[in-house]
């Protein structure tokens, strides 16, 4: 060869097997000496004629063949050859140095035509030449369940199927041919580069050591080594799932709040024009709203109290005295001079009567059911008119009215506000839809000075200050403004309808207590909620429902949700199932997502701080009811978390691992990390490397004892010399 040098050995490789096993990837692997992508390897073919082609055409193959193994200079011939069984390689194996018999670990008759087919041919064209088994593939061991493999092929023609389980080769069963027929075994990946180089290393070895056998009077050869042990492929631990977030849909229901008009409860009279909207709500968005409500809160409590009687078990008893505070706090708002309406001859009687209504409501306790509801008791109209001292609200009027909600005729109280003249329909229209989503009709911008002016007068500094930001050309500050006037509105509707149940029209009564809410936001952000409370389900009409199986704290975090549309604060992992339950019974599928995120958060935290224990127990008691109640990221993250310390699973918690279902404890089994045929293949590599390092260990020198010595051999000399002494007669 031109590029030979003086002093260097030239090394001719063969490389045989059947079609498509990967023979020509692996020289193209050692040539080039670059990776290729998984696209690159399922989607293009390398031709077997590409060694030749290269080796002939280009330089920097050739210096990439010159290689230094044990201190000797070596140039490697790599020679491809055609796979097909009737095809005449006898040119191809002339002056062969080593043989590389090569397999797919993904094709099974491969394995089996190497020992029936190519292991005689090599013998019979090359009988003394040393030959390497070398399993080609080795990635698919692991990758075969790889989405990106699969997805290649789910995209290609349905008579092209991916590699299945059963169509592996471990390497026990490679490594029991390979001791028949008395071969080293190698395994190799073209995608990751595992045991490319140590495969053509280890036969340049195999040549070298053949050739110094035969040639032993040459001194580069005397320090090489005969080929190494492989250390076994341990595949890449599965992935860190990452759990994905269902998108936030609260805005959207707070517009569907104020177009629908459910359950409305207050009324805001704008000269002809009149305007349904939900105090809680209104409340909760404007302090200043939330003063005009309270300023008939004695109306509120006493409705409130009406309520409590006819839908809880809570008795209230109002005596004259009361009803005479009552009245004078009335007269005591702020809002108003005076007060023009008072108690009527009816409000009097329902307050005395408000004892028999109770004991008729403990009868109805009695009656349990799977779901229960006290049916509301229908009372005479109340009618408050305040008259107010203010800019925009010229008075308030609290009435109860019957209005028809569903298939039952229920008694509402409506809070009817009167607007000056100050305030137009327009622009109290677009004052309800700020309050409600944060933000305004951006097409009627023509009327924008009577929005200001109604912000303004109603004390509503958000909207006065988005539409100055619009009035100005600085709308890009308005979308920071959003945020922060939405973020406000929730920590408001957490405080005071969740901490406070201010204006609530229903209770729910679970197992440990009782728990108020509003109707018209639950029907918004649920669609459970809305079909119970607007379809025909006797709970449309009624102000208890009760839920069986369900306790306080759950329904408590999942109401959190509701109105915040966040994650309940003080969620754990060892109480997540009811919440994660109740969600799945109500379909909603974000608390769901929202309750995975955050424990995958906590407990991905605890294993990067080393304290796996307690969630692997964690997972081991969450796995089966997380894929019971559908929180399937919750679950596959539990699963993957098992999988991967599954062999300190089986040393620590036994009984918990055999508690699971058996499909959970074979697909644990199945997919364990590292897996079992690499703990098999390592144990053997251990093996072998011990038997080798003795082997190769220098026999140490042992001390030959005299056969007239005996006992310890410290004393052996002072024996040796004490018996040599002449015997002498002791004198008497």
């Amino acid at each position: 060869m031109d590029n030979e040098q003086p002093h260097q050995e030239l090394v001719k490789c063969v490389v045989v097997g059947d079609t498509a096993v990967g023979k020509t990837r692996l020289i193209c692997a050692r040539a080039c000496n670059k990776r290729v992508s998984l696209e690159q390897l399922l989607t293009t073919h390398v031709p077997t004629v590409w060694a030749i082609d290269q080796y002939r055409i280009y330089k920097d193959v050739l210096e990439q063949s010159w290689e230094v193994v044990d201190g000797v200079n070596v140039s490697l011939r790599l020679w491809d050859t055609f796979g097909d069984h009737e095809k005449d390689r006898r040119f191809a194996y002339g002056r062969s140095d080593v043989v590389l018999l090569c397999f797919s670990i993904t094709n099974p008759v491969s394995l089996r035509n190497c020992q029936a087919m190519w292991y005689p041919e090599i013998r019979r064209f090359c009988p003394q030449t040393p030959v390497l088994l070398v399993g080609c593939k080795n990635d698919l061991r692991y990758m075969y369940r790889d989405d990106e493999y699969l997805r290649f092929f789910r995209d290609r023609s349905p008579f092209v199927r991916p590699t299945r389980k059963s169509d592996l080769v471990m390497p026990d069963q490679a490594r029991a041919v390979a001791k028949e027929l008395g071969l080293t075994y190698y395994e190799a990946s073209v995608l990751t580069h595992y045991g490319v180089n140590e495969v053509f290393e280890n036969a340049i070895r195999a040549a070298l050591i053949c050739r110094k056998q035969q040639r032993f009077w040459m001194t580069n050869l005397k320090k090489v080594q005969r080929p190494l042990l492989q250390v076994p492929f341990c595949p890449p631990p599965p992935a860190r799932l990452e759990v994905s977030m269902v998108s936030s849909l609260f805005e959207e229901h707070m517009g569907v709040l104020l177009t629908q008009q459910a359950h409305t409860d207050v009324v805001f009279v704008a000269g002809s024009v009149g305007f349904v909207a939900h105090r809680f709500l209104l409340a909760a968005a404007s302090p200043s709203l939330h003063r005009l409500f309270c300023s008939a809160d004695p109306v509120c409590e006493l409705a409130t109290a009406r309520s409590s009687s006819e839908t809880s078990l809570v008795e209230i008893r109002l005596n004259s005295s009361e009803l005479n505070s009552l009245k004078n706090r009335i007269q005591a708002s702020t809002f108003g001079e005076s007060a023009t309406g008072d108690f009527n001859d009816d409000t009097e009687l329902l307050i005395e009567n408000n004892n028999k209504s109770n004991q008729r409501l403990w009868d109805l306790s009695k009656r349990r059911s799977s779901c229960q509801v006290f049916p509301s008791i229908h009372h005479q109209r109340v009618s408050i008119n305040k008259e107010l001292n203010h800019p925009a609200f010229q008075s308030i009027r609290i009435e109860q009215c019957n209005s028809r909600e569903g298939r039952a005729c229920t008694a509402a109280v409506q809070t009817v506000v009167t607007l000056t003249k100050l305030v137009s329909p327009l622009a109290m229209q677009q004052c309800l839809k700020f309050l409600y989503t944060g933000t305004i009709d951006t097409s009627k911008l023509s009327e924008i000075a009577e929005i200001r002016l109604a912000a303004e007068f109603m004390e509503l500094p958000e909207l006065l200050v988005f539409v100055t930001n619009i009035e100005r050309c600085e709308e890009f500050l308005n979308a920071e403004l959003k945020q922060q006037y939405r973020k406000a509105v929730r920590a408001r509707l957490r405080s005071l309808c969740l901490g406070q149940g201010s204006f609530s029209d229903v209770k729910f009564k679970l197992e440990d207590g009782t728990i108020a809410a509003h109707k018209a936001l639950l029907m918004a952000r649920c669609d459970v909620m809305r079909a119970m409370f607007s379809g025909d389900f006797r709970e449309s009409a009624a102000k208890v429902v009760e839920f069986p199986g369900v306790k306080e704290e759950p329904f408590s975090q999942l109401l959190h949700f509701l109105y915040t549309d966040e994650c309940p604060p003080g969620l754990s992992k060892h109480r997540c199932v009811e919440l994660l339950e109740l969600a799945n019974r109500l379909c909603l599928p974000r608390l769901t997502s929202l309750v995975e995120t955050k424990l995958v958060r906590e407990m991905q935290k605890a294993v990067d701080a080393g304290s796996p224990e307690d969630i692997t127990d964690t997972c081991l008691k969450l796995l089966e009811p997380c894929k019971l109640h559908n929180a399937d990221q919750l679950a596959d993250w539990c699963m993957s978390h098992l999988c991967t310390n599954y062999n300190k699973i089986c040393k620590s918690l036994p009984k918990l691992l055999k508690a699971l279902h058996p499909e959970n404890q074979a697909y644990l089994s199945e997919n364990r990390w590292p897996p079992v045929w690499y703990v098999k293949d390592y144990d053997y590599y251990q093996k072998c490397l011990f038997e080798r390092e003795k082997e190769e260990r220098p026999p140490m020198k042992t001390l030959k004892r005299s056969r007239h010595n005996s006992g310890c051999l410290c004393f052996s000399g002072k024996s040796r010399r004490d018996s040599d002494k002449p015997l002498v007669p002791s004198s008497i």
